[in-house]
Protein backbone atom coordinates (compact mmCIF):
# COMPACT_ATOMS: atom_id res chain seq x y z
CA UNK A 1 0.00 0.00 0.00
CA UNK A 2 1.47 3.33 -0.73
CA UNK A 3 2.93 5.13 2.38
CA UNK A 4 0.72 8.83 1.75
CA UNK A 5 -2.13 6.33 1.65
CA UNK A 6 -1.51 4.34 4.23
CA UNK A 7 -1.02 7.41 6.46
CA UNK A 8 -4.44 8.95 5.75
CA UNK A 9 -6.03 5.43 6.36
CA UNK A 10 -4.47 5.90 9.50
CA UNK A 11 -5.49 9.11 10.41
CA UNK A 12 -9.20 8.27 9.31
CA UNK A 13 -9.46 5.49 11.71
CA UNK A 14 -8.01 7.52 14.19
CA UNK A 15 -10.65 10.41 13.59
CA UNK A 16 -13.46 7.74 13.40
CA UNK A 17 -12.98 6.75 17.26
CA UNK A 18 -12.40 10.38 18.10
CA UNK A 19 -15.38 11.29 16.77
CA UNK A 20 -17.29 8.41 18.10
CA UNK A 21 -15.43 8.54 22.00
CA UNK A 22 -14.70 12.07 22.20
CA UNK A 23 -10.81 11.13 22.98
CA UNK A 24 -7.93 8.96 21.49
CA UNK A 25 -6.49 11.65 19.55
CA UNK A 26 -3.09 11.52 20.95
CA UNK A 27 -3.47 8.55 22.66
CA UNK A 28 -3.81 6.68 19.20
CA UNK A 29 -2.12 8.65 16.29
CA UNK A 30 1.21 8.95 18.28
CA UNK A 31 1.51 5.37 19.13
CA UNK A 32 0.64 4.68 15.42
CA UNK A 33 3.39 6.93 14.08
CA UNK A 34 5.68 5.17 16.20
CA UNK A 35 5.23 1.84 16.30
CA UNK A 36 3.48 0.93 12.86
CA UNK A 37 5.41 3.46 10.58
CA UNK A 38 8.48 3.54 12.56
CA UNK A 39 8.63 7.44 12.63
CA UNK A 40 11.43 9.02 15.32
CA UNK A 41 9.40 9.58 18.10
CA UNK A 42 10.04 13.31 18.50
CA UNK A 43 9.18 13.83 15.27
CA UNK A 44 5.44 11.81 15.73
CA UNK A 45 5.13 13.79 18.95
CA UNK A 46 5.61 17.09 17.43
CA UNK A 47 3.18 16.37 14.40
CA UNK A 48 0.36 14.88 16.39
CA UNK A 49 0.65 18.18 18.68
CA UNK A 50 0.07 20.65 15.82
CA UNK A 51 -2.76 17.99 14.38
CA UNK A 52 -4.05 18.45 18.49
CA UNK A 53 -3.69 22.13 18.26
CA UNK A 54 -5.88 22.37 14.92
CA UNK A 55 -8.47 20.07 16.18
CA UNK A 56 -9.22 20.75 19.13
CA UNK A 57 -9.66 24.62 17.84
CA UNK A 58 -12.74 23.90 16.14
CA UNK A 59 -14.47 21.95 19.05
CA UNK A 60 -13.23 24.81 21.10
CA UNK A 61 -15.44 27.36 19.09
CA UNK A 62 -18.18 25.16 18.83
CA UNK A 63 -18.16 24.83 22.66
CA UNK A 64 -17.96 28.67 23.29
CA UNK A 65 -20.65 28.95 21.28
CA UNK A 66 -22.96 27.44 23.76
CA UNK A 67 -21.57 29.13 27.09
CA UNK A 68 -19.87 25.23 28.01
CA UNK A 69 -16.62 27.02 28.70
CA UNK A 70 -15.57 27.77 32.61
CA UNK A 71 -13.20 30.60 31.91
CA UNK A 72 -11.60 29.94 35.54
CA UNK A 73 -10.65 26.36 35.99
CA UNK A 74 -9.23 27.22 32.16
CA UNK A 75 -6.80 30.03 33.27
CA UNK A 76 -5.61 27.76 36.44
CA UNK A 77 -5.04 24.68 33.89
CA UNK A 78 -3.29 26.91 31.80
CA UNK A 79 -1.03 28.00 34.85
CA UNK A 80 0.15 24.71 35.74
CA UNK A 81 0.42 23.05 32.30
CA UNK A 82 2.07 25.97 30.18
CA UNK A 83 5.26 26.14 32.32
CA UNK A 84 5.64 22.39 33.14
CA UNK A 85 5.42 21.63 29.12
CA UNK A 86 7.64 24.54 28.49
CA UNK A 87 9.99 23.59 31.33
CA UNK A 88 9.62 19.72 29.24
CA UNK A 89 10.93 20.75 26.43
CA UNK A 90 13.80 23.12 27.41
CA UNK A 91 15.14 20.16 29.80
CA UNK A 92 14.57 17.54 26.58
CA UNK A 93 16.76 20.08 24.25
CA UNK A 94 19.21 21.57 26.20
CA UNK A 95 19.31 19.17 29.01
CA UNK A 96 22.18 17.00 27.77
CA UNK A 97 20.62 13.93 26.53
CA UNK A 98 21.56 12.52 23.73
CA UNK A 99 19.53 11.46 20.52
CA UNK A 100 19.24 7.86 21.29
CA UNK A 101 18.55 8.16 25.22
CA UNK A 102 16.10 10.93 24.43
CA UNK A 103 14.25 8.52 21.83
CA UNK A 104 13.92 5.91 24.71
CA UNK A 105 12.48 8.49 27.03
CA UNK A 106 9.78 9.84 24.56
CA UNK A 107 8.75 6.00 24.07
CA UNK A 108 8.17 5.30 27.78
CA UNK A 109 6.67 8.96 28.36
CA UNK A 110 4.00 7.69 25.42
CA UNK A 111 3.53 4.46 27.08
CA UNK A 112 2.92 5.48 30.73
CA UNK A 113 0.56 8.88 29.02
CA UNK A 114 -1.25 5.88 27.30
CA UNK A 115 -1.19 3.84 30.33
CA UNK A 116 -2.85 6.76 32.50
CA UNK A 117 -5.22 7.07 29.65
CA UNK A 118 -7.01 3.56 29.69
CA UNK A 119 -7.00 3.91 33.67
CA UNK A 120 -9.02 7.34 33.48
CA UNK A 121 -11.53 5.89 30.80
CA UNK A 122 -12.18 2.35 32.45
CA UNK A 123 -12.42 3.59 35.94
CA UNK A 124 -13.54 6.91 35.51
CA UNK A 125 -17.03 6.68 36.73
CA UNK A 126 -15.36 4.68 40.08
CA UNK A 127 -13.34 7.63 40.64
CA UNK A 128 -16.18 9.98 40.01
CA UNK A 129 -18.23 8.41 42.16
CA UNK A 130 -15.50 8.02 45.12
CA UNK A 131 -15.25 11.92 44.92
CA UNK A 132 -19.12 12.21 45.29
CA UNK A 133 -18.93 10.63 48.21
CA UNK A 134 -16.33 12.74 50.09
CA UNK A 135 -19.03 15.46 49.86
CA UNK A 136 -18.92 18.76 48.32
CA UNK A 137 -16.15 21.22 46.87
CA UNK A 138 -12.87 21.21 48.40
CA UNK A 139 -11.90 25.16 49.80
CA UNK A 140 -11.17 27.21 47.09
CA UNK A 141 -7.45 27.54 47.71
CA UNK A 142 -7.12 23.63 48.02
CA UNK A 143 -9.08 23.55 44.66
CA UNK A 144 -6.67 26.07 42.92
CA UNK A 145 -3.57 24.48 44.22
CA UNK A 146 -5.04 20.94 43.30
CA UNK A 147 -6.21 22.44 39.85
CA UNK A 148 -2.73 23.36 38.97
CA UNK A 149 -0.36 20.50 40.28
CA UNK A 150 -2.41 18.83 38.46
CA UNK A 151 -2.31 20.46 35.71
CA UNK A 152 1.03 21.06 35.54
CA UNK A 153 1.21 16.91 34.90
CA UNK A 154 -0.44 16.95 32.16
CA UNK A 155 1.23 19.65 30.58
CA UNK A 156 4.74 17.63 31.58
CA UNK A 157 2.96 14.56 29.89
CA UNK A 158 2.03 16.46 26.85
CA UNK A 159 4.70 17.95 25.76
CA UNK A 160 6.85 14.68 26.55
CA UNK A 161 4.37 12.52 24.51
CA UNK A 162 1.40 14.40 22.82
CA UNK A 163 -0.92 12.40 25.14
CA UNK A 164 -2.98 13.17 28.33
CA UNK A 165 -4.87 16.56 27.78
CA UNK A 166 -7.77 14.17 27.06
CA UNK A 167 -9.12 11.68 29.12
CA UNK A 168 -6.96 12.29 31.60
CA UNK A 169 -7.54 15.90 31.38
CA UNK A 170 -11.26 14.94 31.99
CA UNK A 171 -11.51 13.40 34.71
CA UNK A 172 -8.69 15.36 36.78
CA UNK A 173 -11.17 18.54 35.96
CA UNK A 174 -14.17 16.57 37.52
CA UNK A 175 -12.77 15.18 40.10
CA UNK A 176 -11.55 18.56 41.66
CA UNK A 177 -14.48 20.47 40.15
CA UNK A 178 -17.37 17.97 40.80
CA UNK A 179 -19.57 21.51 40.58
CA UNK A 180 -19.45 20.99 36.55
CA UNK A 181 -21.33 19.24 34.73
CA UNK A 182 -20.27 16.59 31.87
CA UNK A 183 -20.71 19.24 28.93
CA UNK A 184 -18.96 21.95 30.99
CA UNK A 185 -16.00 19.42 31.81
CA UNK A 186 -15.35 18.78 28.22
CA UNK A 187 -15.71 22.24 26.72
CA UNK A 188 -13.62 23.27 29.59
CA UNK A 189 -10.94 20.30 29.02
CA UNK A 190 -10.68 21.35 25.35
CA UNK A 191 -10.36 24.81 25.96
CA UNK A 192 -7.15 24.69 27.99
CA UNK A 193 -5.98 21.85 25.37
CA UNK A 194 -5.72 24.32 22.28
CA UNK A 195 -2.76 26.53 24.23
CA UNK A 196 -1.11 23.86 25.74
CA UNK A 197 -0.46 22.06 22.53
CA UNK A 198 -0.15 24.62 20.28
CA UNK A 199 2.41 25.78 22.61
CA UNK A 200 4.17 22.01 22.81
CA UNK A 201 3.93 22.34 19.29
CA UNK A 202 5.39 25.63 18.28
CA UNK A 203 8.27 24.30 20.47
CA UNK A 204 8.61 21.14 18.95
CA UNK A 205 8.50 22.96 15.47
CA UNK A 206 10.91 24.87 16.43
CA UNK A 207 13.55 22.08 17.47
CA UNK A 208 12.80 20.80 14.36
CA UNK A 209 10.16 18.22 15.47
CA UNK A 210 7.39 18.99 13.33
CA UNK A 211 6.78 17.38 9.45
CA UNK A 212 4.07 19.51 7.18
CA UNK A 213 3.74 16.74 5.24
CA UNK A 214 2.83 13.98 7.33
CA UNK A 215 0.52 16.63 8.93
CA UNK A 216 -1.32 17.21 5.98
CA UNK A 217 -1.80 13.18 5.46
CA UNK A 218 -3.23 12.83 8.32
CA UNK A 219 -5.52 16.08 8.55
CA UNK A 220 -6.76 14.51 4.94
CA UNK A 221 -8.03 10.80 6.55
CA UNK A 222 -9.15 12.72 10.45
CA UNK A 223 -11.14 15.09 9.65
CA UNK A 224 -13.79 12.88 7.73
CA UNK A 225 -13.37 10.10 10.15
CA UNK A 226 -14.26 12.54 13.16
CA UNK A 227 -17.10 13.17 10.80
CA UNK A 228 -18.41 9.92 10.50
CA UNK A 229 -17.38 9.06 14.08
CA UNK A 230 -19.48 12.03 15.95
CA UNK A 231 -22.62 10.31 13.35
CA UNK A 232 -22.02 6.66 14.75
CA UNK A 233 -21.69 7.90 18.37
CA UNK A 234 -25.02 8.05 18.89
CA UNK A 235 -26.09 4.19 17.87
CA UNK A 236 -22.69 3.04 20.42
CA UNK A 237 -23.22 2.85 24.13
CA UNK A 238 -20.87 4.75 25.67
CA UNK A 239 -19.01 2.19 27.81
CA UNK A 240 -18.89 -0.27 24.81
CA UNK A 241 -17.01 2.94 23.06
CA UNK A 242 -14.18 3.46 26.01
CA UNK A 243 -13.76 -0.43 26.66
CA UNK A 244 -13.21 -0.72 22.50
CA UNK A 245 -10.95 2.33 22.71
CA UNK A 246 -8.54 1.10 26.25
CA UNK A 247 -8.20 -1.88 24.64
CA UNK A 248 -6.33 -0.49 21.18
CA UNK A 249 -4.88 1.89 24.18
CA UNK A 250 -3.55 -1.00 25.46
CA UNK A 251 -1.73 -2.39 22.17
CA UNK A 252 -0.83 0.84 20.83
CA UNK A 253 0.99 1.19 24.79
CA UNK A 254 3.06 -2.63 24.08
CA UNK A 255 3.86 -1.97 20.02
CA UNK A 256 5.32 1.20 21.33
CA UNK A 257 7.55 -0.21 23.41
CA UNK A 258 8.40 -3.01 22.07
Amino acid sequence: MDHALALSLTGFAVGLIVGMTGVGGGSLMTPALVGIFRINPAIAVGTDLAFAALTKAVGTRAHMRHAGVDGEVVRLMLMGSLPAALLAMLWLKLGGVDPAASGRLLRIAIAASLALTVVALLWRERLLEWRLSLGGEMPPAARRAMTIAAAAVIGALVALSSIGAGAIGCVAIALIHPRLSAREVAATDIAYAVPLTALAATGHALAGNLDPMLLVQLLLGSVPGIILGARLSVRLPDLVSRRLLAGALVVAAVKTVA
